[in-house]
């Protein structure tokens, strides 16, 4: 029976477009018979079938809620309104065929159902994309003041700050166990989204486990559920975080298993424990690289970045320390123009492009102005000629460029001069000619046509 509800439950994701559907049709056609009326019957119809599906609806919610480990206070909102929707579908559909035992209806306008129609499915629509895709997901890129504004509680995530003077002083769960459990996993596991019955925000309730029990055996990581899900292949699907989640890091993970191996301290230092220095040094600062734009930008939703993946786009961090994303279409050598569209969501995080052996051409040149800190950028083995080229100047952190075996004319050279940051084109195997090399930008960008030759020396006349 649990399997039935949980099955049922998860039917809800899909089932729930539907009364959508059949509410946005009946209001775009009343709107257009709001004179003639001749369509009633019709939309008495479509009104009658948008009340049948929104009750499947929230039945099959409710057992989502049920079975999936949702706090109550998360779902209640969402799911009242969804039963508010429900009636009003079929106020709606009583209001229209005007039946007798509701008389009292034909005293409201139909203008003032149909707007309420309308707020109804807006925020009940909205509340449940908060549980789908997590609270604030439509603010999720404004920053903490706007959401704050608008009365969304703010996840702030901690830092773990390890430096060569205080690391063996630091508190091992306090200042590292923890902000890495912050991170990566109370999004799923807090007091208003308890998968399992498990929260995970505070050392008290990461003891006391969840539904399926302790999730901590002291000593013994590999019989702690808490890690060895964490080690699981990414297609299981016991593995955690889910593979649509951020995954965790393999020092991070190295982190929670010598936690839980030294049985779980909470109050000790890690000089007291004995660890290994080797163990920390990934999250001391790091030298800051000043290749890439000096400047922070939000993290790519995850969504995003999955549907970018599966299009077979290679899509990862440039490092664990930066939102930075490096994208590369080697293995979708099909990839055209037109593809550029599913990179939109992305365009901020990217600085490293790699369209290579791609479909692409001159075209492309005015899409790629739309990511506004590429710095490295290839085009190499493409049928890239170099008109248009003079668009990218407007990328004010490009710094390398790749247009080794294309068509790139020496005619479109001079388009270089106008880049403001360029420092490297790579020309082997291109149509421009050495005789037209000229250094532009004041002679700080350099052309390099590639085909060396290394000097003879004295041993290369040797005869072994």
């Amino acid at each position: 029976m649990d399997i039935l509800k949980q099955f049922l439950g998860r039917l809800h994701p899909l089932l729930v477009h539907l009364p959508i559907g059949f509410i946005i049709l009946g209001l775009l056609l009343q709107w257009y018979d709001r004179k003639k009326q001749a369509h009633k019957s019709m939309l008495a119809l479509i009104f009658f079938w948008a009340g049948i599906c929104a009750l499947l609806t929230c039945v099959t919610g409710y057992l989502q809620y049920r079975s999936e480990g949702y706090a109550f206070d998360t779902v209640k909102w969402h799911l009242w309104l969804g039963i508010v929707t429900t009636l009003f579908c079929f106020l709606m559909y009583f209001r229209i065929v005007e039946k007798q035992v509701l008389q009292l209806l034909k005293q409201f306008p139909m203008a003032l159902f149909s707007v309420l129609m309308l707020l109804l499915i807006s925020f009940t629509g909205h509340l449940g994309g908060d549980i789908t895709h997590g609270k604030g997901y439509l603010i999720e890129p404004f920053p903490n003041s706007v959401k704050s504004f608008f009365g969304y509680e703010i996840f702030e995530e901690k830092p773990i700050a390890l430096t060569e003077e205080s690391w063996e002083t630091s508190l091992f769960y306090e200042e590292v166990v923890h902000p890495i459990i912050n991170n990566k996993c109370v999004s799923c596991h807090s007091p208003k989204k308890s998968k399992g019955g498990l929260k995970l925000h505070t050392l008290e309730d990461l003891l006391r486990g969840g539904e399926n029990g302790e999730i901590i055996v002291p000593n013994t990581p590999g019989e702690s559920p808490l890690y060895s899900r964490l080690v699981l292949p990414m297609d299981d699907e016991d593995h955690m975080p889910p593979k649509e989640k951020t995954q965790l890091s393999k020092e991070e993970i190295a982190i929670v298993k010598t936690w839980i191996s030294h049985g779980n301290p909470s109050e000790t230092t890690i000089g007291q424990l004995g660890l290994s220095k080797d163990l920390f040094l990934s999250f001391f600062p790091q030298i800051k690289d000043n290749f890439y734009p000096d400047t922070t930008v939000v993290a790519a939703h995850t969504d995003s970045v999955a549907t970018i993946k599966a299009f077979g786009i290679h899509v990862q961090q440039i490092s664990n320390t930066s939102n930075f994303l490096s994208v590369s279409c080697i293995n979708k050598p099909s990839f055209g123009n037109y593809d550029f569209e599913i990179l939109h969501p992305i365009k901020q995080q990217i600085v490293v492009l790699d369209l290579g052996g791609t479909q692409i051409t001159d075209d492309i040149f005015e899409k790629l102005t739309s990511l506004p800190n590429l710095t490295t950028l290839k085009l190499d083995n493409t049928s890239i000629s170099g008109n248009g080229i003079a668009r990218l100047s407007q990328l004010e952190h490009l710094k390398t460029m790749n247009l080794t075996h294309s068509n790139f004319e020496s005619s479109f050279i001079p388009s270089l001069n106008d880049f403001k940051k360029l420092e490297k084109v790579f020309l082997y195997q291109t149509k421009a000619s050495q005789a037209s090399e000229k250094n532009p930008n004041q002679n700080s960008t350099i052309l390099d046509f590639g085909d060396y030759s290394l000097p003879k020396i004295a041993q290369d006349s040797i005869i072994y």
